[in-house]
């Protein structure tokens, strides 16, 4: 685990999971079954703002609940979501980009995030990450998951672009 924010100067894809890392993992559910997450808006700011100054960012998500499409398009951040395999996912992302795996930064936060942030240039895992999550990234923020890690990442690489 390396807490010490990497350069990102060269990172132009900001790919993020949702659950636990847009969220803070937990889900509510009602009596009807619908499912509610608490989001960060500190999060939705950051991402805002890093895209002005040009960064691309995507949700990639396993998540089938529309709560992931309505989050993003809220914030204008395009989703890719029921992706039970996402790393041959992320890797046609990329090329549709025209862009190798070392412009890559890919936020993740369980498992399934394993691939995803051993393939791209920075994988990244927030500071409350299951521990094989950790033990892959390259760096691993200091703030929660759906408590400001996202905003984390995008200051830091605003302050290096």
């Amino acid at each position: 685990m390396n807490s010490t924010a990497p350069d990102l100067s060269s990172i132009r894809f900001l790919v993020l999971d949702f659950d636990g890392v847009m969220t803070d993992n937990r889900v509510m559910v009602s009596e009807d079954g619908s499912e509610t997450v608490i989001c960060n808006r500190s999060d939705g700011m950051g991402i805002q703002l890093a895209q002005t100054q040009g960064l691309d960012v995507l949700v990639l998500s396993k998540e089938r609940n529309p709560v992931v499409a309505a989050r993003c398009r809220k914030l204008g951040v395009p989703c890719v979501q029921g992706q039970d395999n996402k790393l041959p996912v992320l890797e046609g992302l990329a090329q549709d980009r025209g862009l190798i795996a070392e412009q890559v930064a890919y936020v993740g936060n369980d498992v399934n995030d394993l691939e995803c942030m051993v393939w791209s240039g920075l994988g990244i895992a927030v500071a409350d990450a299951h521990k094989e999550a950790s033990a892959v990234a390259n760096w691993t923020t200091t703030q929660l998951g759906g408590r400001g890690a996202v905003r984390e990442v995008c200051d830091h690489w605003m302050a290096q672009n």
